[in-house]
């Protein structure tokens, strides 16, 4: 699927154990391995996710239906590594880790209103893989794979085949950067950039750093979440050891993912000087309650890693289910503001296509 293979760019592993509850251990997720090894291990099928947390009966029969009906079979199949399903409540079918994950029949009704590319990728694509939606910045696709195949994905639809990367197809896209002085900053995405090994990446950001305009380098990364022994000290100087100012956003959007291993992964960026943020996004049975976007918030905060931003739903076809009505979720911004001192309360936004900036819902 991705750049990754045994022991490349991986020389330093920090090896994290998760506290198991009886019905995940002897599980995958009890042996540390590599993040490499972690995501050949990954599960790849509904009822085998619906089994490794502990869940059978009439729930997990309909999961693992699923596959038969291909609904995560087909373009956008089943992708859980064990490390975070090892935080998910056993036998609970309404986990909000695992709602994140799990397909489910919804996904096949056809919504008004909900696109293959709901943000406009398509229109702001000025390169293979080179997108340009907002001054100064410029996003750069640097990976077509994940390391988790999140339901609500605004890009889960996206021709990835159209855009795979290497040193000489990413060529045009660093052409484009250079040619143009506007841009300040460059944001790698994907897919997800932390998929490629730590010399290619290396690589990458050395090609960004000699555009002498170019001054900050954004990395939007699941990994340091649902894989946090990918964060290694050699990854930490692929990213910090150029003039570029580092910033890492991750992606969480409950409290429940972020145990001890991902600490560790947060603090080991932090200490190599990156700044790091966290953009989550509400979603109906997972965070669309004041109670979990505070704890949220509040061990984002004891972490360190600032709540930049909450997403209101990109409507992209198959995840009409997660929706939160925006009047909600002002509501629930609204409760936050009254329990949480300013600096832990996110900006709620959206992303309308073809907008020069993020709107701010509350």
């Amino acid at each position: 699927m991705g750049q990754y293979g045994p022991g490349v760019g991986n020389s330093e592993v920090n090896i994290v154990t998760t506290q198991l509850d009886p019905v995940l251990s002897g599980s995958p997720a009890s042996q540390p391995v590599s993040w490499q090894e972690a995501l050949r291990r990954a599960v790849r099928n509904p009822g085998e996710l619906c089994r490794a947390v502990g869940i059978s009966g009439e729930f997990a029969a309909h999961a693992a239906a699923q596959t038969t009906a291909n609904i995560s079979a087909e373009s956008f199949p089943v992708f859980a590594p064990w490390e975070y399903i090892a935080r998910m409540r056993p036998g609970d079918p309404h986990d909000p880790l695992l709602r994140q994950v799990l397909p489910v029949a919804e996904e096949m009704i056809d919504t008004d209103g909900y696109s293959l590319d709901p943000v406009g990728d398509t229109a702001a694509t000025v390169a293979p893989g080179l997108l340009h939606k907002y001054a100064g910045r410029a996003l750069l696709i640097a990976s077509g794979v994940c390391a988790v195949h999140c339901r609500y994905c605004f890009r889960r639809h996206f021709p990835y085949e159209a855009v795979q990367s290497d040193d000489d197809r990413s060529q045009e896209a660093i052409t484009q950067i250079a040619d143009d002085p506007s841009i300040h900053e460059v944001i790698l995405s994907g897919g997800d950039p932390l998929m490629l090994v730590d010399d290619v990446l290396a690589r990458l950001v050395g090609r960004l750093a000699k555009i002498g305009h170019v001054r900050r380098l954004r990395i939007h990364t699941r990994l340091p979440i649902v894989i946090p022994q990918r964060v290694t000290t050699e990854l930490c100087e692929a990213i910090s050891d150029s003039r570029l100012t580092p910033v890492v956003v991750v992606h969480a959007n409950h409290a429940a993912e972020l145990d001890t291993g991902v600490a560790q992964a947060v603090a080991m960026l932090i200490q190599h000087g990156a700044m790091v943020l966290n953009q989550a996004v509400l979603l109906r049975g997972v965070n669309d309650h004041v109670d979990a976007l505070a704890e949220l918030s509040e061990r984002l905060i004891d972490l360190r890693v600032v709540p930049y931003y909450l997403h209101q739903l990109d409507r992209v076809a198959g995840a009409a289910h997660f929706e939160v009505p925006i009047e909600q979720g002002r509501d629930l911004v609204e409760q936050l503001r009254q329990r949480l001192p300013g600096y832990a309360v996110p900006r709620y936004v959206q992303e309308i296509a073809g907008a020069p900036y993020k709107t701010v819902l509350g």
